[in-house]
């Protein structure tokens, strides 16, 4: 007599393999495996990076936003739609992604994942974090004020601007915003280094440009940017009210970052996290 497993069809043994596979914690897809070693990978070569090298790297990140919002400034004074400037925005992460220049909100899934897998220091970790951020915000500045001269025209809708967000209220709204603004950033990490292609790579530089500053999220950089304009040209708007929206949308910008993206994405390749934190080599090999 036949054995059970030469009883069932072939319908039946096709989806007791895949309910196999699906509980499956071993070996994860092929695709995920050379993301995670390449996230890791650019990651510790960041950590490593000298002090120079990450202020150089943040400030043209800043001065390259800055085209970015000189884009979305134009299509705002013409149209007064945010959703057709977010897409005018992508010019600066594109500028960004094609310079290979950095934000500081880049950091949370390389860098993070280097540290968790032990190819790198928290200490590394903060001192880049620090240096790429200040250095976004002083070339951001110098732009801006480039910007604003070169087009004295658009002070008004410069102070509108921020304005939305200097006097946004420390609310559940605004958490959720800076939340949202810091995973977006972070997912658009994970998304262009998880292909080859340099054409997605740049559609989804133009997608999160579209949700970033269509959408008037809270970002540490991109919107300090717009604050730091409507500051050099008299738009009622002070660095102390810059500080106070600052400190708390950095904060979540990062916990979105962190939690909503890099953590899933380190559960979701636990494997490669425990082998690579077992291997004493290097992370390039």
């Amino acid at each position: 007599m036949a054995g059970h497993g030469e009883q069932r069809s072939p319908k039946r043994r096709r989806e007791d393999e895949r309910r196999e596979i699906g509980r499956n914690d071993g070996p994860l897809e092929s695709e995920l495996e050379d993301s995670f070693v390449t996230v890791v990978t650019e990651g510790a070569e960041r950590l490593h990076r000298t002090v120079r090298t990450v202020v150089i790297t943040g400030f043209f990140g800043g001065i390259e936003v800055s085209l970015g919002i000189m884009a979305m400034l134009a299509v705002l004074h013409e149209t007064g739609d945010h959703l057709l400037a977010g897409v005018a925005f992508s010019i600066g992460l594109i500028a960004i992604f094609l310079a290979h220049s950095e934000l500081f909100t880049e950091d949370f899934l390389m860098p993070v994942a280097a540290v968790v897998t032990r190819n790198g220091s928290v200490l590394q970790l903060a001192r880049l974090w620090v240096g790429t951020l200040l250095a976004n915000l002083v070339g951001g500045w110098v732009m801006m004020w480039i910007v604003t001269r070169a087009f004295p025209e658009w002070d008004t809708v410069l102070a509108e601007s921020a304005h939305h967000f200097v006097d946004a209220p420390l609310s559940l709204q605004s958490i959720c915003l800076a939340v949202l603004g810091g995973a977006t950033m972070t997912l658009l990490t994970r998304m262009q280094q998880g292909t080859t292609s340099d054409v997605a790579k740049i559609v989804a530089a133009v997608g999160a440009a579209f949700l970033l500053a269509g959408l008037q999220l809270f970002h540490s950089v991109l919107d300090s940017l717009i604050i730091f304009g409507a500051i050099t040209t008299g738009g009622g708007v002070t660095y102390l009210d810059w500080l106070n929206w600052f400190w708390y949308t950095t904060a979540f910008n990062i916990i979105g970052g962190i939690v909503l993206v890099t953590t899933l994405r380190l559960l979701r390749t636990k494997e490669l996290v425990n082998a690579e934190r077992d291997d004493p080599s290097p992370a390039d090999g």
